[in-house]
């Protein structure tokens, strides 16, 4: 029982610190917030971005994004086909009108492509996300370490 209680505890510590973490960002009628990326280890050369896009006006899509640490920054989505995950790239991410979309792990992503050196926990990323309607924003994304289990791995992954 003691150690279900730690464990429950250290659960919402993370929670709490994650959430302090993240960055929050307004444009237009779009409210950014949990952004973070994950750390990458030495040799990799992407990484990934993730955030929820709260919208309280008329229908938006995310179009593009660029960050200076890498080369390219995609729109990915994942999803299973018979047993095996496929990552695709897609052309944008629909933001329905008074709703809210989630770029999680394992699902809708932002993949930052030829990353030059790796992301450390602790470190900042700079992404600017591109908006059909409301324009551009800039967005912090606090890289955050990564537990065991929880890495976001784009081997063994069909593209």
């Amino acid at each position: 029982m003691k150690f279900t209680k730690k464990l429950a505890s250290i659960c919402l510590l993370f929670t709490l610190i994650s959430s302090a973490l993240s960055q929050t960002a307004e444009i237009g009628k779009l409210s950014i917030s949990g952004a973070y990326s994950r750390e990458t280890v030495a040799g990799q050369t992407v990484g990934a971005g993730f955030l929820k896009i709260k919208n309280t006006g008329a229908a938006d899509r995310l179009i593009s994004a660029t960050a200076s640490i890498g080369t390219e920054v995609q729109l990915h989505t994942m999803a299973m086909e018979g047993n095996v995950m496929k990552m695709s790239q897609v052309t944008g991410i629909d933001i329905p009108a008074n709703g809210s979309v989630e770029l999680t792990p394992g699902g809708m992503h932002l993949m930052i492509m030829g990353i030059k050196s790796p992301l450390k926990a602790g470190d900042t990323v700079k992404i600017k996300l591109r908006f059909t309607n409301s324009g551009e924003v800039e967005v912090n994304f606090p890289t955050q370490s990564i537990l065991p289990g929880a890495a976001h791995s784009h081997e063994n992954m069909k593209m």
